[in-house]
Protein backbone atom coordinates (compact mmCIF):
# COMPACT_ATOMS: atom_id res chain seq x y z
CA UNK A 1 0.00 0.00 0.00
CA UNK A 2 0.97 3.62 -1.22
CA UNK A 3 2.70 5.58 2.00
CA UNK A 4 0.96 8.88 2.46
CA UNK A 5 4.42 10.59 2.02
CA UNK A 6 4.65 8.71 -1.39
CA UNK A 7 1.21 10.30 -2.09
CA UNK A 8 2.11 13.77 -1.38
CA UNK A 9 5.98 13.58 -3.37
CA UNK A 10 3.81 12.27 -6.25
CA UNK A 11 1.41 15.28 -6.20
CA UNK A 12 4.46 17.48 -5.84
CA UNK A 13 6.31 15.75 -8.47
CA UNK A 14 2.66 16.00 -10.77
CA UNK A 15 2.23 19.76 -10.23
CA UNK A 16 5.95 20.79 -10.62
CA UNK A 17 5.76 18.61 -14.31
CA UNK A 18 2.45 20.75 -14.94
CA UNK A 19 4.12 24.00 -13.99
CA UNK A 20 6.94 23.62 -15.83
CA UNK A 21 5.14 22.42 -18.71
CA UNK A 22 3.18 25.42 -19.26
CA UNK A 23 6.08 27.74 -18.45
CA UNK A 24 8.06 26.02 -21.13
CA UNK A 25 5.42 25.73 -23.02
CA UNK A 26 5.28 29.72 -23.24
CA UNK A 27 9.29 29.33 -23.63
CA UNK A 28 9.39 27.29 -27.10
CA UNK A 29 5.60 27.90 -28.77
CA UNK A 30 7.19 30.00 -31.51
CA UNK A 31 9.68 27.15 -31.94
CA UNK A 32 8.74 25.04 -35.47
CA UNK A 33 9.06 20.84 -35.37
CA UNK A 34 11.34 22.01 -38.73
CA UNK A 35 13.69 24.21 -36.99
CA UNK A 36 14.50 21.88 -34.37
CA UNK A 37 15.00 19.09 -36.67
CA UNK A 38 17.71 21.49 -38.48
CA UNK A 39 19.33 21.78 -35.35
CA UNK A 40 19.38 18.24 -33.94
CA UNK A 41 20.53 17.40 -37.96
CA UNK A 42 23.70 20.62 -37.20
CA UNK A 43 25.05 18.86 -34.26
CA UNK A 44 27.18 16.36 -36.71
CA UNK A 45 28.46 12.84 -36.11
CA UNK A 46 31.16 13.57 -34.16
CA UNK A 47 28.78 16.02 -31.54
CA UNK A 48 26.42 12.48 -31.10
CA UNK A 49 29.56 10.14 -30.82
CA UNK A 50 30.87 12.17 -27.98
CA UNK A 51 27.76 12.45 -26.66
CA UNK A 52 27.32 8.85 -26.89
CA UNK A 53 30.89 8.17 -25.35
CA UNK A 54 29.89 10.58 -22.16
CA UNK A 55 26.72 8.60 -21.64
CA UNK A 56 28.60 5.49 -21.20
CA UNK A 57 30.89 7.31 -18.84
CA UNK A 58 28.35 8.47 -17.10
CA UNK A 59 26.84 4.64 -16.24
CA UNK A 60 30.05 3.81 -16.04
CA UNK A 61 30.75 6.05 -13.22
CA UNK A 62 27.11 5.09 -11.80
CA UNK A 63 28.14 1.58 -11.40
CA UNK A 64 31.54 2.56 -9.18
CA UNK A 65 29.12 3.74 -6.80
CA UNK A 66 27.91 0.39 -5.73
CA UNK A 67 31.10 -1.00 -6.59
CA UNK A 68 32.48 1.45 -3.70
CA UNK A 69 29.80 0.76 -1.46
CA UNK A 70 30.86 -3.44 -1.92
CA UNK A 71 34.01 -2.54 -0.69
CA UNK A 72 32.49 -0.41 2.14
CA UNK A 73 30.91 -3.42 3.35
CA UNK A 74 33.58 -5.75 2.76
CA UNK A 75 31.51 -7.60 0.35
CA UNK A 76 32.59 -9.06 -3.39
CA UNK A 77 30.28 -9.77 -6.24
CA UNK A 78 31.10 -9.46 -9.75
CA UNK A 79 31.63 -6.21 -11.51
CA UNK A 80 29.64 -7.64 -14.34
CA UNK A 81 26.39 -8.18 -12.22
CA UNK A 82 27.01 -4.74 -10.48
CA UNK A 83 27.37 -2.88 -13.55
CA UNK A 84 23.99 -4.34 -14.62
CA UNK A 85 22.22 -3.60 -11.47
CA UNK A 86 23.13 -0.05 -10.96
CA UNK A 87 22.16 0.30 -14.51
CA UNK A 88 19.16 -1.09 -14.20
CA UNK A 89 18.63 0.89 -10.39
CA UNK A 90 19.58 4.61 -12.23
CA UNK A 91 17.90 4.14 -15.56
CA UNK A 92 14.41 3.17 -13.51
CA UNK A 93 15.14 6.12 -11.20
CA UNK A 94 15.97 8.85 -12.96
CA UNK A 95 13.09 8.07 -15.47
CA UNK A 96 10.13 7.01 -13.25
CA UNK A 97 11.10 9.09 -10.34
CA UNK A 98 12.21 8.35 -6.44
CA UNK A 99 8.70 9.45 -5.37
CA UNK A 100 6.75 6.20 -6.77
CA UNK A 101 8.80 3.56 -7.54
CA UNK A 102 12.73 3.35 -6.45
CA UNK A 103 15.49 2.15 -7.77
CA UNK A 104 15.54 0.76 -4.14
CA UNK A 105 13.61 -2.16 -5.44
CA UNK A 106 15.47 -3.19 -8.07
CA UNK A 107 18.59 -3.52 -5.62
CA UNK A 108 16.89 -5.06 -3.22
CA UNK A 109 15.72 -7.98 -5.62
CA UNK A 110 19.25 -8.36 -6.78
CA UNK A 111 21.34 -8.08 -4.21
CA UNK A 112 19.29 -10.32 -2.19
CA UNK A 113 19.87 -12.96 -4.87
CA UNK A 114 23.47 -12.88 -3.85
CA UNK A 115 23.66 -13.01 -0.11
CA UNK A 116 23.24 -9.32 1.29
CA UNK A 117 20.86 -8.66 4.11
CA UNK A 118 18.12 -5.62 4.14
CA UNK A 119 20.50 -3.82 6.48
CA UNK A 120 23.39 -4.40 4.13
CA UNK A 121 21.03 -3.52 1.14
CA UNK A 122 19.48 -0.05 3.50
CA UNK A 123 23.18 0.90 3.50
CA UNK A 124 24.38 0.32 0.00
CA UNK A 125 21.67 2.22 -0.77
CA UNK A 126 22.05 5.35 1.38
CA UNK A 127 25.86 5.00 0.74
CA UNK A 128 25.48 5.39 -2.82
CA UNK A 129 23.15 8.69 -2.29
CA UNK A 130 25.81 10.33 -0.16
CA UNK A 131 28.42 9.31 -2.99
CA UNK A 132 26.15 11.08 -5.61
CA UNK A 133 25.73 14.37 -2.91
CA UNK A 134 29.37 14.48 -2.27
CA UNK A 135 29.92 14.06 -5.87
CA UNK A 136 27.73 17.65 -6.86
CA UNK A 137 28.98 19.31 -3.83
CA UNK A 138 32.32 19.09 -4.58
CA UNK A 139 32.05 19.53 -8.69
CA UNK A 140 29.64 22.41 -7.27
CA UNK A 141 31.88 23.69 -5.20
CA UNK A 142 34.74 24.25 -7.56
CA UNK A 143 32.66 25.35 -10.71
CA UNK A 144 31.41 28.75 -8.75
CA UNK A 145 35.02 29.06 -7.37
CA UNK A 146 36.63 28.97 -10.65
CA UNK A 147 33.40 30.84 -12.48
CA UNK A 148 31.80 33.36 -9.79
CA UNK A 149 30.07 34.98 -12.99
CA UNK A 150 27.82 31.77 -13.41
CA UNK A 151 25.56 32.33 -10.25
CA UNK A 152 24.64 35.54 -11.78
CA UNK A 153 22.84 33.30 -14.81
CA UNK A 154 20.79 31.41 -12.20
CA UNK A 155 20.29 34.07 -9.24
CA UNK A 156 21.46 37.04 -10.25
CA UNK A 157 24.09 36.95 -7.15
CA UNK A 158 27.36 39.14 -7.00
CA UNK A 159 30.53 37.33 -7.89
CA UNK A 160 31.76 36.98 -4.06
CA UNK A 161 29.02 35.49 -2.92
CA UNK A 162 29.35 32.54 -5.73
CA UNK A 163 32.66 32.30 -4.42
CA UNK A 164 31.47 32.27 -0.46
CA UNK A 165 29.24 29.46 -2.27
CA UNK A 166 31.77 27.49 -3.68
CA UNK A 167 34.49 27.68 -0.59
CA UNK A 168 31.17 26.68 1.74
CA UNK A 169 30.71 23.54 -0.33
CA UNK A 170 34.23 22.43 -0.10
CA UNK A 171 34.61 23.23 3.65
CA UNK A 172 31.55 20.22 3.64
CA UNK A 173 33.58 17.75 1.86
CA UNK A 174 36.51 18.41 3.97
CA UNK A 175 34.64 18.23 7.04
CA UNK A 176 33.80 14.45 5.48
CA UNK A 177 37.35 13.67 4.88
CA UNK A 178 38.00 14.99 8.56
CA UNK A 179 36.08 12.50 9.88
CA UNK A 180 36.89 9.63 7.41
CA UNK A 181 40.71 10.52 8.61
CA UNK A 182 39.72 10.71 12.15
CA UNK A 183 37.28 7.90 12.16
CA UNK A 184 34.71 9.59 14.24
CA UNK A 185 31.22 7.94 15.40
CA UNK A 186 28.68 6.52 12.90
CA UNK A 187 25.59 9.01 11.64
CA UNK A 188 22.79 7.58 12.79
CA UNK A 189 19.83 8.23 10.69
CA UNK A 190 16.84 6.18 11.91
CA UNK A 191 17.61 2.38 12.72
CA UNK A 192 20.69 2.65 9.84
CA UNK A 193 24.27 3.24 11.42
CA UNK A 194 26.71 4.81 8.76
CA UNK A 195 29.90 4.42 9.69
CA UNK A 196 33.01 6.87 8.09
CA UNK A 197 34.56 4.62 5.14
CA UNK A 198 38.27 4.44 5.16
CA UNK A 199 40.18 7.26 3.17
CA UNK A 200 41.06 4.63 0.39
CA UNK A 201 37.14 4.68 0.10
CA UNK A 202 36.55 8.36 0.59
CA UNK A 203 39.30 9.20 -2.24
CA UNK A 204 37.04 6.78 -4.46
CA UNK A 205 34.30 8.26 -3.77
CA UNK A 206 35.55 11.93 -4.65
CA UNK A 207 36.64 10.86 -8.18
CA UNK A 208 33.72 8.69 -8.98
CA UNK A 209 30.80 11.39 -7.50
CA UNK A 210 31.95 13.84 -9.72
CA UNK A 211 33.08 11.94 -12.71
CA UNK A 212 29.19 10.68 -13.25
CA UNK A 213 28.22 14.69 -13.16
CA UNK A 214 31.05 15.36 -15.73
CA UNK A 215 30.48 13.47 -18.16
CA UNK A 216 26.84 13.60 -17.76
CA UNK A 217 27.50 17.53 -18.39
CA UNK A 218 29.21 16.92 -21.30
CA UNK A 219 26.60 15.13 -23.19
CA UNK A 220 24.66 18.05 -23.50
CA UNK A 221 27.87 20.05 -24.09
CA UNK A 222 28.56 18.52 -27.13
CA UNK A 223 25.22 18.56 -28.76
CA UNK A 224 25.36 22.71 -28.32
CA UNK A 225 26.62 24.24 -30.94
CA UNK A 226 30.60 26.12 -30.91
CA UNK A 227 29.27 29.04 -31.80
CA UNK A 228 28.55 31.45 -29.03
CA UNK A 229 28.96 28.60 -27.19
CA UNK A 230 29.76 29.59 -23.20
CA UNK A 231 31.72 26.80 -22.52
CA UNK A 232 31.92 23.66 -20.55
CA UNK A 233 32.25 24.67 -17.10
CA UNK A 234 29.21 27.12 -17.44
CA UNK A 235 27.13 24.24 -19.36
CA UNK A 236 28.42 22.16 -15.83
CA UNK A 237 27.22 24.75 -13.74
CA UNK A 238 23.98 25.25 -15.57
CA UNK A 239 23.90 21.19 -15.30
CA UNK A 240 24.57 21.03 -11.54
CA UNK A 241 21.66 23.77 -10.55
CA UNK A 242 18.77 22.28 -13.03
CA UNK A 243 19.81 18.60 -11.80
CA UNK A 244 19.39 19.83 -8.28
CA UNK A 245 16.42 21.36 -8.91
CA UNK A 246 15.05 18.58 -11.05
CA UNK A 247 15.67 16.56 -7.83
CA UNK A 248 14.02 18.49 -5.53
CA UNK A 249 10.96 19.20 -7.67
CA UNK A 250 10.45 15.04 -7.53
CA UNK A 251 9.59 15.60 -11.15
CA UNK A 252 10.24 12.16 -12.88
CA UNK A 253 13.14 12.99 -15.20
CA UNK A 254 13.32 16.46 -14.15
CA UNK A 255 10.71 16.73 -16.58
CA UNK A 256 10.49 20.66 -18.04
CA UNK A 257 12.49 21.80 -15.27
CA UNK A 258 15.61 20.90 -17.23
CA UNK A 259 14.91 22.37 -19.79
CA UNK A 260 13.56 26.42 -18.49
CA UNK A 261 16.83 26.31 -15.87
CA UNK A 262 18.79 25.52 -19.29
CA UNK A 263 16.92 28.09 -21.75
CA UNK A 264 17.03 30.68 -18.67
CA UNK A 265 20.89 30.53 -17.99
CA UNK A 266 22.36 30.27 -21.71
CA UNK A 267 20.52 33.34 -23.52
CA UNK A 268 23.50 33.86 -25.59
CA UNK A 269 22.52 30.49 -27.62
CA UNK A 270 19.06 30.10 -29.58
CA UNK A 271 16.87 28.68 -27.75
CA UNK A 272 15.74 25.85 -30.40
CA UNK A 273 19.55 24.89 -30.48
CA UNK A 274 19.29 24.42 -26.40
CA UNK A 275 16.16 22.32 -26.82
CA UNK A 276 17.68 19.87 -29.07
CA UNK A 277 20.71 19.31 -27.05
CA UNK A 278 18.25 18.84 -23.81
CA UNK A 279 16.43 16.28 -26.67
CA UNK A 280 19.75 14.70 -27.30
CA UNK A 281 20.61 14.82 -23.50
CA UNK A 282 17.07 12.73 -22.60
CA UNK A 283 17.79 10.61 -25.44
CA UNK A 284 20.71 9.15 -24.62
CA UNK A 285 20.93 9.04 -20.34
CA UNK A 286 17.37 9.11 -20.05
CA UNK A 287 15.08 7.06 -22.13
CA UNK A 288 17.61 4.44 -24.30
CA UNK A 289 18.76 2.96 -20.10
CA UNK A 290 15.12 2.77 -19.46
CA UNK A 291 14.64 1.32 -22.51
CA UNK A 292 17.15 -1.23 -21.93
CA UNK A 293 16.71 -1.41 -17.96
CA UNK A 294 13.45 -2.77 -18.75
CA UNK A 295 14.67 -5.91 -20.87
CA UNK A 296 17.87 -6.35 -18.13
CA UNK A 297 14.27 -6.42 -15.18
CA UNK A 298 12.67 -9.12 -17.36
CA UNK A 299 15.39 -11.55 -18.22
CA UNK A 300 16.51 -11.02 -14.14
CA UNK A 301 13.20 -11.90 -12.87
CA UNK A 302 12.44 -14.60 -15.75
CA UNK A 303 15.89 -15.86 -14.10
CA UNK A 304 14.77 -16.28 -10.74
CA UNK A 305 11.06 -17.61 -11.91
CA UNK A 306 12.64 -20.27 -13.68
CA UNK A 307 15.29 -20.91 -10.82
CA UNK A 308 11.99 -21.59 -8.18
CA UNK A 309 10.26 -23.53 -10.95
CA UNK A 310 13.49 -25.72 -11.08
CA UNK A 311 14.09 -25.91 -7.46
CA UNK A 312 10.10 -26.39 -6.68
CA UNK A 313 10.08 -29.76 -9.22
CA UNK A 314 13.60 -30.62 -7.71
CA UNK A 315 11.31 -31.53 -4.41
Amino acid sequence: MMKRSDVAWTLIGVSAVLLSGYLLYHEVRNISLAELTDSLHAIGAGGWLLAAISTLGAYVALAWYDRIAMAHLGKKISWWFITLCSFTTYALAHNIGASVFSGALVRYRAYRSKGLTPQEIGILIVFCSLTFTLGTLFAGGVVLILKPQLLERIAHGAGWVSIAIGTGLLVLIALYVFGAWRQLPAWRLGKWHIEYPRLPIVARQLLAGPLELLCAAAIIYFALPAENNPGYLTILGVFLASFSLALLSHAPGGLGVLELTFLAALPELPKVDVLAALIVFRGFYLLLPFALAMLIVLAFEHGQWRMRRSDSECR
